[in-house]
């Protein structure tokens, strides 16, 4: 072969291995866009099919953090006798209930507004069982009236993890 058959073919082979690369890169950039397009699809679809899911399980647990807050709770749930330990654990197997019920919300919210609902349910059966253990309480109707007269000096856990509640929904939608 002589030198300039050599480079005739290399005129020709060059040109076509620089577009057949070109070509390949573009196809593989085009490929990962369309990929790129179809997840950002996939996941917009998949949020509006769970944002009213999500919703729903804020409104749940904001009427869980409401259905136990002292004031509410304690007016839904009179005492029954007269013993105050026995109506305080009458009020706390029913918050327990309660947030037995809503469990299954944990799924649909974040990590920190759980925990939030968590500590507002703990600190609410805290209340309960501290002012019960208190001796100067002789009755259940006394119970009930010191627990209602201190949640109107103090502020609720409830209220507090209910205005959580309210950011986080803010922040979705």
């Amino acid at each position: 072969m002589d030198l300039t058959k050599i480079i005739e073919l290399l005129s020709y082979t060059i040109p076509a291995i620089v577009t057949g690369l070109v070509a390949i890169y573009f196809f593989k950039t085009y490929v990962a866009n369309e990929d790129n397009r179809r997840n950002f699809l996939l996941r917009k679809e998949n949020q509006k099919a769970a944002l009213p899911l999500r919703l729903q399980a804020f409104e749940r647990l904001v009427l869980f953090l409401e259905r136990i807050s002292l004031n509410k709770l304690l007016v839904r749930i009179p005492p029954t006798g007269k013993d105050p330990l026995k109506y305080s654990h009458k009020l706390i197997t029913i918050i327990e209930q309660e947030f037995e019920h809503n469990l299954a919300q944990q799924i649909y919210v974040s990590e920190t507004a759980w925990k939030a609902v968590v500590t507002s349910k703990n600190l609410m059966i805290k209340i309960i069982r501290t002012t019960a253990d208190k001796k100067e309480i002789e009755n259940a109707d006394q119970l009930r009236a010191f627990i209602l007269e201190n949640e109107l000096k103090n502020d609720s856990p409830t209220k507090a993890a209910i205005s959580f509640l309210k950011l986080e929904v803010q922040k979705s939608l």
